[in-house]
């Protein structure tokens, strides 16, 4: 199984075998890490494997994560930097499930105070990781996601390719399953939106920049598997649009 395959099948895992994972395994993690692509360039970021097989992690517990380890993905504070480390850790995760280590994306960061930095940088994203209890993956149909229509507008017939980064977008994990995505679809492009949020959702809505960097990563590793040409941007006669129940956030553009 690679990165692109590990997209249908990878699922959360809460329970771990309390086991060491080897040196040469954690080296191999670091340096998977370094290679990468960011989201955007030129934002800073780092990692540190924290052991947990004693618990001193403790706050993992209270969402019934029982992880022998926790990746912490640090970053320079910038523009849209979380989405940057959603991009990076859902790369990650997806590698992890590729090598059978199951994974599961922590959200609360209170952790001790000499680990919400590292440096310049600050603690943005967690993600615990081990051999799980029972399979790390599922089948594709067993994930909980919306249907592509309810997903999508289609505004003209989509090319395979797009058709192909959309399913791949529709399966990204999101915090509380929300999956605030939107798309509207062209023939070679998405135009990629999030709803907006009553205040009631506002506790949720501080973790959709990381759901929307794991949302792209999913669509470029399915780029780069399936040799397609693709570009993020943000495309300015739709930044300076208002729209009732969305907002812009970028559009993914295959290339011929």
């Amino acid at each position: 199984m690679n990165q692109y395959e590990a997209i249908f099948v990878r699922k959360t895992v809460r329970n771990y075998v309390n086991e060491a994972v080897s040196p040469e395994i954690l080296e191999e993690i670091r340096t998977r890490c370094r290679e990468f692509l960011p989201l955007f360039e030129g934002t800073e970021t780092d990692i540190s494997i924290i052991d947990n097989r004693k618990g001193q992690l403790r706050r993992l517990g209270l969402f019934g994560v029982r992880a022998p380890y926790c990746i912490l993905f640090y970053s320079e504070v910038t523009a849209r930097y979380q989405m940057n480390i959603g991009f990076l850790m859902q790369q990650m995760a997806l590698y992890l499930c590729s090598q059978g280590y199951g994974t599961c994306f922590v959200g609360d960061t209170h952790v001790r105070r000499e680990l919400r930095e590292k440096g310049d940088l600050v603690l943005t994203g967690m993600l615990a990781f081990g051999r799980s209890k029972g399979s790390c993956t599922r089948k594709r149909t067993e994930a909980k996601r919306l249907p592509m229509d309810e997903l999508c507008v289609y505004r003209e017939t989509p090319k395979s390719g797009i058709r192909s980064l959309l399913e791949a977008g529709r399966m990204a994990p999101s915090s509380q399953n929300a999956q605030p995505w939107r798309f509207v679809v062209m023939d070679s492009r998405i135009h990629i939106f999030t709803k907006k949020h009553q205040f009631s959702q506002m506790s949720r809505y501080r973790w959709e920049e990381v759901d929307f960097g794991i949302l792209l990563a999913n669509m470029m590793v399915t780029a780069e598997e399936l040799w397609l040409d693709v570009d993020l941007i943000r495309l300015e006669n739709l930044t300076q649009k208002s729209f009732p129940s969305s907002q812009y956030v970028l559009s993914a553009v295959l290339k011929s």
